[in-house]
């Protein structure tokens, strides 16, 4: 007897209409996007995932808890500044200092790289630092939290995040670089409490950039050298 092979639809918006109706009828009907290796179900297409709508809310999650603010800094906003750092901080090594990092990667990692933190919350680093047992259990948590995160994707896309989104499947040049971008993130957040009057960041500024000259980056003393000042000026002055 000739069994007919199932039949295979673009990903499009009429495509989709289309397959939706017929998954009705055949439940095991496949989509596939002609611009991509990824072939998926339909019941994998309409399948809900909480994860786009769960990590949103870094948004309101604050960063420096401890600490009186001149202006309050969430984690959505820390993770751009952090992955704009880290793609310059990339291309700086590639272009001056003869790297080979793959760029594209390090920011995408930059961009996710605390969004754990929407299950565990923003841990202020004098906590976290406090004791080699608090800060072992405190990666331990972070881990576990990634993991549940990923968990929330649909299971072919599980494979795709893994990559950027846990720490330990991070290679380790790009973790010192996303590391570097964070610390610079903290260091320019100090410098503009401490221009705008307040005390309160004065201790932290010094040691973070302490932290930045321990780091001993040609591409991270390039950026302080190259960018930071601008911050202190006014948007007036950024014109002349």
């Amino acid at each position: 007897m000739f069994l007919p092979q199932k039949r295979h639809h673009a990903l499009s918006l009429g495509g989709l209409i289309q397959a939706i109706n017929l998954g009705r009828r055949s439940p095991g009907i496949q989509l596939a996007n002609t611009q991509s290796t990824c072939v998926y179900s339909l019941r994998e297409i309409i399948m809900k995932s909480h994860f786009f709508a769960y990590i949103s809310k870094i948004r309101w999650l604050q960063r420096w808890g401890l600490k009186r603010n001149t202006v309050t800094e969430n984690v959505m906003e820390h993770s751009w500044e952090v992955s704009v750092i880290a793609h310059a901080l990339a291309l700086i090594r590639n272009c001056y200092f003869e790297g080979t990092l793959d760029v594209n990667a390090i920011v995408v990692a930059a961009l996710y790289h605390d969004c754990s933190e929407v299950l565990t919350g923003d841990m202020p680093s004098p906590i976290k630092y406090h004791s080699p047992e608090i800060t072992k259990a405190y990666k331990l948590i972070e881990k576990k939290a990634e993991h549940e995160l990923i968990n929330l994707l649909p299971e072919k896309l599980k494979v795709q995040y893994k990559p950027f989104m846990l720490e330990e499947e991070l290679p380790i040049e790009h973790k010192v670089i996303i590391k570097a971008a964070d610390t610079i993130s903290a260091y320019l957040k100090c410098k503009m409490e401490v221009a705008a009057g307040n005390q309160e960041f004065s201790i932290a500024e010094k040691d973070i950039e302490a932290k930045l000259k321990a780091i001993n980056l040609p591409e991270v003393q390039y950026f302080l050298d190259t960018f930071t000042s601008s911050y202190e000026l006014t948007l007036d002055e950024l014109f002349k």
